[in-house]
């Protein structure tokens, strides 16, 4: 009889085309089934807990999979670990519930966003975006927190053309925190829309270069109309933390 089985694995995103998998096989999910496949002589489908694109980095990424192991988690977790590449790791390998579901089942996602002011070092460039203009800090924590709470966030998001989906979201947590030259920008909410985190550190960054206002974010918020001097930040220095269920 089959279990279902809850992991939680980390990545370097650079060398991949994102979580979803694709033709060609160079997706995370297409690596990961890959290893399973071997494990379990047999294909494994993974679900997981959502899509991040391509260079979009996870410490904490959720899927699940339905397979009968009757070795215990241990030695599953190092079946598991054993030949992927160095930028995959599987953190935690536990049985679920039967009902479990690493998408449908999420109750909240943690988004960072790394900034760094000036150039950063070869061994932090591949995870961060450097700026190097000063930022005003205290007018994007002023941004931030119109942001927080139940909105419309249409216009931060990558969505084309008219809205394909609901675009209202919670978004209870927006924090900007700083130490030395680092900036972290952090978003937790019940769920994202389509490149949002990233939208919402090019609005950000833009607000602390003095590109745009804090009246021009409520502005844009209110209307659903963005504004061509936002940039959505570019993808490396993202990760998605944690997921709760």
């Amino acid at each position: 009889m089959s279990t279902r089985w809850q992991a939680v694995c980390a990545y370097d995103g650079g060398p991949f085309s994102g979580w979803q998998s694709q033709a060609g096989g160079k997706a995370i999910q297409d690596v990961i089934e890959a290893r399973l496949a071997a494990v379990f002589k047999g294909p494994i489908r993974i679900h997981g807990s959502g899509r991040t694109d391509a260079g979009v980095h996870a410490r904490g990424q959720v899927f699940h999979f339905d397979a009968d192991w009757p070795h215990g988690r241990a030695r599953l977790l190092a079946a598991l670990r054993s030949e992927l590449p160095p930028a995959i790791q599987i953190r935690s390998v536990r049985p679920a519930a039967p009902d479990f579901h690493a998408r449908f089942s999420v109750r909240a996602k943690r988004y960072v966003y790394h900034l760094h002011l000036g150039d950063a070092d070869p061994f932090s460039r591949p995870f961060c975006w450097p700026l190097f203009r000063p930022l005003d800090l205290e007018a994007m924590r002023t941004a931030a927190l119109l942001l927080r709470g139940r909105h419309d966030f249409r216009a931060f998001t990558a969505l084309n053309g008219p809205a394909r989906e609901d675009t209202v979201r919670e978004l209870t947590r927006l924090d900007v925190r700083r130490r030395g030259r680092r900036v972290q920008l952090v978003a937790e909410a019940p769920g994202f829309l389509y490149k949002m985190v990233r939208s919402l550190t090019g609005v950000l960054v833009a607000v602390g270069e003095g590109r745009l206002t804090v009246a021009a974010v409520g502005e844009m918020l209110a209307t659903g109309r963005r504004t061509p001097a936002v940039q959505t930040a570019p993808p490396q220095g993202l990760f998605l933390e944690r997921v709760w269920y």
